[in-house]
Order: C-alpha cells, then structure tokens, then sequence
C-alpha cells in the first residue's frame, strides 16, 4: 500500500468534509426502547425513562429525541384493568391536543402490525399554534401506546417513517 501524497490527502479531507455536510437531518435507526415491547425506528438515537408502577399508577415509558427541528417520541403505560385502555388512549390523545391548544381533529384509522384493535385507536394531525403534531395512539393486550411527532413544521415523509416502523412482537 502506497501512503497518500499530501494533495490528495487535502482533497480526502475535502471530501469527507462535503460527504458529512450531505448527510441526512433525520439519521434513521432501529431501537427497541426497555420495558415497551416495540420495535421502531427513529431518527435520532432517542432517551428513555422509566417509572415503575405503584400502588396509584401503572409503569410508564418514554423513549424521545428530537433531530431536524422534530420531536419524536413513543410513550407506553401498562393498564392494571382490562377496562382502561380505551379510557387511557382517549386521555393520551386529549392530553397532547389540550397541550397544543389545537382544535378537535378526526381520528383516522391506524394499522399498528400486532396491535390489538381497539375504537380508540387511530391517528390524528393537529394544529396548535405555532406548533404541529402528529400522533398515534394504539395498544397491545393492557398496554397502551403514543407515537408523536411535534415540530413548528409537519413533514409528511417522516411521520409516515416513523409510524410506518412501528412492530408489536407476540
């Protein structure tokens, strides 16, 4: 192997300086967030919390990064009852829209590969002020499931990404 003279190793510097300038905002990978029973990906290398459950609440998770002025996030919580998914998934979407100040929006049909179908399962865009969001609510058994992505933008692509990645292992 020959070593590199100086001008070309300038002009490999170069460029790789112009390939790490070209890289995509949203670096996609595989992740399986602790505790949530999902595989997705996302476009940054998310953080992730837990709360373990007690007596007055289930365990909870959140896994969130943000990357291309987005926010991505899932988070799960594992119902004591058979009863409370529904109530919980119609909580979680109110939450985020309360949240936004967004008026209602419809929820459109959802189709999460292992989910269990549910009334309350759908998507939904909503638009806040000054702020978008796109969510997804859906279950598993007991556990209940949002996928969001908030930004002063939308971006279509992304979200169908995203949601798209989304695998509840039996």
């Amino acid at each position: 192997m020959t070593p590199l003279k100086t001008s070309s190793r300038a002009g490999l510097l170069a460029g790789l300086t112009l390939l790490g300038a070209c890289s995509p905002t949203l670096d996609w990978r595989e992740v399986r967030p602790q505790g949530s029973a999902a595989e997705l990906t996302f476009p940054c290398k998310p953080e992730q919390a837990l709360r373990p459950a007690s007596a007055a609440e289930p365990a909870m998770g959140l896994a969130a990064c943000r990357a291309g002025g987005l926010s991505f996030s899932l988070s799960w919580a594992e119902m004591p009852r058979p009863d409370m998914p529904g109530p919980a998934l119609r909580a979680m979407g109110e939450g985020l829209r309360q949240r936004l100040q967004a008026p209602e929006a419809v929820l459109q049909a959802v189709q999460v590969p292992g989910m269990t179908p549910r009334p309350e399962s759908g998507q939904q865009r909503l638009l806040g002020q000054g702020q978008q969001a796109r969510q997804a609510l859906f279950s598993r058994g007991l556990r209940v499931y949002q996928l969001v992505m908030t930004g002063p933008r939308d971006d279509e692509a992304a979200w169908q990404n995203f949601l798209g990645s989304v695998r509840l292992p039996e």
